[in-house]
């Protein structure tokens, strides 16, 4: 059986994610899911576009379902490249970064998704959530 991603996890990358977005001054909307693409943890600093909600969501589901980021998708989906036009599928998937998969020994587990900043700077908070994903699962 597949390591499952505990709430208690998806905490830590929350909390983890939302220093970071402190840290370099941008509120952001920041999303946890299971490797199903199930939200576990969310959070909306104060200022965060509402727009970003949704967005963030769903790169955190994009991420989780394809088992890539989401920049990773975007170079994939472009026009010309083998999977352009997949972001009309599975009810809408994201195609710029901020979207990262949880990893746990080869095991995708979940995936976190930042949005209310630029592209760099939602990647950067993803990077800093997905960093602490504690290495091994909860019992």
């Amino acid at each position: 059986m597949a390591p499952r991603l505990a709430l208690a996890d998806a905490q830590e990358v929350l909390e983890a994610a939302l220093a970071k977005a402190e840290d370099i001054g941008q509120p952001m909307n920041v999303a946890v899911v299971d490797d199903g693409g199930h939200l576990l943890a969310f959070a909306r600093q104060d200022g965060a576009i509402l727009a970003s909600v949704d967005i963030a969501i769903r790169k955190a589901r994009t991420a989780a379902l394809l088992k890539m980021t989401t920049a990773q998708l975007g170079e994939a989906a472009a026009p010309g490249a083998p999977l352009y036009g997949i972001e009309v599928t599975n009810g809408g998937l994201v195609i710029f970064g901020g979207g990262i998969p949880l990893v746990r020994g080869r095991e995708v587990v979940g995936a976190i998704g930042v949005s209310a900043g630029s592209v760099e700077q939602d990647t950067e908070v993803a990077e800093a959530g997905a960093a602490a994903l504690p290495k091994r699962a909860r019992r």
